[in-house]
């Protein structure tokens, strides 16, 4: 049986479902402002954010998450409606998160049920199941199969990114990349000092 972690499940969707997709994927992103486990810009330059659960009670508690909310105390205190009602307006759901084209749950079929889609933060959000393939890599690495249970809602509003947004997410990839060779590096360097 598979011992699941965030890395495995964001390769394998980075390498099975996006990779066609995307020109760009940066994992443990902020860029949107919150935190996307894994963060996609798509050919037409659009968002596409995959949260990464490896428990029920995680995939549960992402509904809390600021992402998923526009704030009464975030508004314009001067508003319509506080001119009305003399308070501010209450706190509101989204549907997605902010800049998000798309947004899909990934996470182990063993976890699954179909109960949980009343736990999902949004009604439009997608979800990508994994599970154990047969066999491993030429690494030793555990084939993991991506299947698409749901289909996310496009979010009809989410503006195209422009060149200088993809520069800037670019850059922050690249940086990514950077810092796994030198972290590489430095455990071969540690496994000659033992060795």
């Amino acid at each position: 049986m598979t011992t699941w972690n965030e890395t495995m499940i964001a390769r394998a969707i980075s390498q099975q479902t996006l990779q066609r997709r995307c020109l760009l994927l940066v994992n443990n992103c902020n860029w949107t402002g919150h935190e996307c486990d894994v963060l996609g810009v798509t050919l037409d330059l659009r968002i596409i954010d995959i949260e990464i659960k490896i428990s029920r009670a995680d995939l549960k508690a992402d509904a809390k998450k600021e992402k998923w909310w526009r704030r009464a105390y975030n508004w314009p205190f001067e508003s319509e409606y506080s001119w009305q009602h003399g308070a501010p307006a209450p706190d509101q759901r989204l549907i997605h998160p902010a800049k998000v084209w798309k947004h899909y749950y990934a996470m182990p079929i063993e976890i699954w049920k179909p109960e949980l889609i009343d736990s999902l933060a949004s009604p439009a959000s997608g979800i990508l199941l994994l599970s154990q393939g047969n066999g491993y890599t030429s690494n030793g690495v555990p084939l993991v199969t991506v299947r698409v249970q749901r289909r996310a809602i496009p979010n009809r509003n989410a503006e195209r990114l422009q060149p200088t947004h993809v520069m800037d997410i670019a850059r922050l990839a690249n940086l990514r990349m950077w810092e796994s060779y030198q972290k590489v590096d430095e455990m071969r360097n540690e496994m000659r000092s033992v060795a």
